[in-house]
């Protein structure tokens, strides 16, 4: 499995996140590995765009995303479940992509055991249930997706990708930038609607 390098990530972030479509999600846990494709994503800026963590400056919360590329950038939110991001541009430019759905692909039983569902539609087909699928937490804030063997990004296959974009969902600020990304026709996108 050829893991993405950093360069990867070393750019314009919401050029990075149509790139990011295809690609795979690798999580290991002991000896088990659980995999997806990702097929939907969302870019985040700095001070630029007002839907951002970002938008205010740093803060410790939000420090991951003026670090390194390549790096995990973990929260919580709603009181309710973690969001995984990737921290994308260069080192002091804020920059993220929420990951918001994955087609699952390796270790579907064990996700379904993570998320108490069985079908397999509602694993990873949104960014909480992601997160709970692939056991992320905030242990994994800052972790080095480049390198690290417990929370990794590979190469999918290279296929021709119906790629659709539309406002992020669940903002209502920065509606202007189309900054959300999916998989056309694809199942496991999530059911949330951008406002308008």
């Amino acid at each position: 499995m050829e893991r993405l390098p950093r360069s990867f990530f070393e750019d314009y972030t919401p050029s990075v996140a149509k790139r990011l479509l295809g690609q795979l999600l690798v999580r290991r846990i002991g000896i088990r590995f659980l995999s997806g494709m990702l097929v939907e994503v969302e870019a985040y800026r700095g001070r630029d765009d007002p839907a951002s963590h970002a938008f205010r400056g740093e803060t410790p919360r939000n420090r991951v995303m003026f670090g390194e590329a390549g790096k995990a950038y973990v929260y919580f939110t709603y009181g309710f479940h973690h969001c995984l991001c990737v921290k994308t541009e260069r080192r002091g430019v804020a920059g993220a992509i929420l990951i918001r759905a994955l087609e699952p692909l390796e270790g579907i039983e064990l996700m379904k055991k993570n998320r108490g569902r069985e079908e397999v539609r509602e694993l990873a087909s949104g960014p909480g249930k992601l997160t709970q699928a692939l056991k992320i937490d905030r242990r994994l804030n800052g972790e080095d997706l480049v390198r690290s063997e417990r929370l990794f990004l590979a190469r999918g296959k290279d296929a021709a990708l119906e790629i659709r974009d539309s406002s992020r969902i669940g903002v209502d600020r920065g509606l202007e930038f189309r900054w959300r990304y999916f998989i056309g026709g694809n199942q496991f996108v999530s059911r949330g609607k951008p406002k308008t």
